[in-house]
């Protein structure tokens, strides 16, 4: 089985069907979910994490994905600075090639509020964060 320590892939998915379907197939060919204590470790996790990310998962490959990602938070809450919410909001945007209007579209709202929101006219709202969190697969306490 491969560990955190031992894990070198940078796997790479074209298609659903080729990602394993159960928990423990995840664990024993991807990457093995436990705490990350050093660089190199959240490096792993964050390529399988990224790897997944984007693909309509099944059940248990949600639960693993959500194992990784609890992980490499609390790596990342002991090591990383904080950022804002409209940091994380700039950098999910452009990560994701999403324009102002783009935004505006996901969160159902008028073709300006993105764009306003990425500046800082306006503020990010709790119902704003609720929509961000299911879309982007992330707390909605983060951009907040």
């Amino acid at each position: 089985m491969k560990t955190a320590s031992t894990c070198d892939c940078r796997p790479h998915f074209k298609s659903l069907a080729a990602i394993p379907s159960t928990y423990h197939a995840l664990c024993t060919k991807l990457w093995l979910p436990r705490p990350i204590h050093d660089r190199k470790a959240a490096a792993e996790a964050t390529a399988v994490a990224d790897a997944l990310a984007g693909f309509p998962l099944n059940r248990e490959q949600e639960d693993y994905l959500e194992a990784v990602a609890l992980f490499l938070r609390e790596y990342e809450g002991d090591c990383a600075p904080r950022i804002s919410g409209r940091q994380l909001l700039r950098q999910l945007c452009e990560e994701n090639e999403l324009s102002g209007a783009d935004l505006s579209r996901i969160l159902g709202a008028s073709r300006l509020l993105g764009s306003m929101l990425l500046r800082g006219d306006r503020n990010i709202t709790a119902g704003h964060a609720r929509i961000l969190g299911k879309h982007f697969k992330l707390d909605p306490g983060a951009f907040l």
